[in-house]
């Protein structure tokens, strides 16, 4: 009986309690021209890649004095910490379908689809405790410098904003009629209740 009565106030206290639910807190604004700008997102095409470049040879340098190897190791062997490698094991010989990225294991820079993402990533969170205080200088030279010891690009090459977004990554996709030996991850769209994959393993 008593609990049916207090089930009674339920609507009224709510009622009470509207006002209070109901008001705003003023947090945020809109963003700003200037906030806007600050915008540092990369895509696949290479839009609002910064203007600047770097090479492997001075990316060497940077892996080191950056800090970069303490974490990832000599050349990126990775095994120091728990960062993952940045250098892959079967980069000694070209990508293709007799050495097939899938198999180059916990590799971030051969398995990009796209080569802006390694730049987008460590332009916004490396060097680990010190994230954005590389230049666009030091990001291309280190983008280089791993794309170069990974067999993706020449070790001379000279990265830079028009040129690293048309970068073929082993990983990246042809068109699915097209055909070749970049079709690594070519898999079926998604449908709802659909069949599982052959040899999916749940």
């Amino acid at each position: 009986m008593v609990m049916a009565s207090s089930l009674k106030l339920v609507p009224f206290l709510l009622l009470l309690a509207s006002p209070v639910l109901a008001q705003t807190y003023n947090v945020g604004h809109a963003a700003s021209p200037a906030e806007l700008a600050m915008d540092i997102t990369i895509s696949p095409s290479g839009a609002n890649l910064p203007v600047g470049s770097g090479t492997a040879k001075v990316g060497a340098m940077l892996f080191v004095d950056k800090g970069c190897s303490g974490c990832h190791g000599d050349m990126g062997k990775g095994g120091v910490t728990s960062a993952p490698a940045l250098l892959s094991a079967k980069a000694n010989k070209p990508w293709g379908p007799d050495n097939s990225p899938w198999d180059s294991g916990i590799n971030i820079p051969v398995k990009m689809p796209y080569a802006t993402i390694g730049f987008d990533f460590i332009q916004r969170a490396m060097p680990l405790g010190d994230e954005g205080s590389l230049t666009p200088n030091d990001v291309y030279s280190i983008t280089a410098y791993l794309m170069a010891n990974n067999n993706l690009i020449p070790a001379d090459m000279v990265l830079n904003q028009d040129n690293l977004a048309k970068i073929v990554m082993p990983m990246q996709r042809e068109p699915s009629d097209a055909g070749g030996p970049l079709q690594w991850a070519q898999v079926p769209d998604y449908v709802p209740n659909g069949p599982r994959m052959k040899g999916y393993p749940h």
